[in-house]
């Protein structure tokens, strides 16, 4: 289903504005970065391993939780919560198909606590002079794919993720400006209210 790899996406580059040099920034800093905030919120592209192209709105509300709300004509829906994702297919009767948020890479930075420098979890830092790219992926579970993280400094910011799925599907997520410590409601996180409120207006 193509819209399982909404969280797990070819590593295609999307030209943003850098800075014109930085360095590479170390882990502790971005983990420090990451462990900063609780909630935000920040428009994305996202681009598909087809090809494809499509935007929204991303919510973040740590630790575990996510919601990607596409922009028409996508009308599709994804959530992260209660160690659960699910994705609602607007083409679907049916309900959102669910599998556990720890076998996605995404749930690396969605933690209580994120700790970049934990043995075998990163497998790629560099810099390119421009931007810092970390590639992480669970120690325990390698097969579950990885996420690459593309930051830029001065302050620190997150930019883009790649992730890789366990097969190889790869998409890419690039970020406007994430506005954080945003107040967040508990139900834009609710999957059972989202279940609700779209099988409403199916039936309308």
């Amino acid at each position: 289903m193509k819209l399982l790899r909404i969280l797990l996406i070819p590593a295609l580059w999307v030209a943003l504005a850098f800075p014109a040099t930085a360095g590479k920034i170390s882990l502790g800093r971005l983990s420090d970065y990451l462990n900063g905030f609780r909630t935000a919120k920040a428009d994305f592209t996202q681009i598909n391993s087809d090809g494809t192209i499509a935007t929204g709105t991303l919510y973040i509300k740590r630790p575990g939780r996510v919601r990607f709300e596409y922009n028409p004509p996508e009308k599709s829906l994804v959530l992260a919560s209660g160690g659960q994702v699910a994705i609602f297919d607007p083409k679907s009767n049916q309900g959102p198909e669910q599998y556990p948020l720890k076998r996605t890479p995404l749930n690396l930075i969605l933690k209580k606590n994120v700790n970049l420098s934990q043995a075998k979890m990163v497998v790629g830092h560099k810099s390119d002079g421009k931007t810092t790219t970390v590639t992480a992926q669970d120690p325990k579970h390698p097969d579950y794919g990885s996420i690459q993280l593309v930051f830029t400094d001065n302050p620190v910011e997150l930019r883009q993720w790649i992730i890789t799925d366990g097969g190889g599907g790869q998409t890419t997520v690039v970020l406007g400006d994430l506005e954080k410590g945003v107040k967040l409601p508990p139900s834009l996180f609710s999957i059972v209210m989202a279940q609700q409120q779209r099988s409403g207006r199916a039936s309308d």
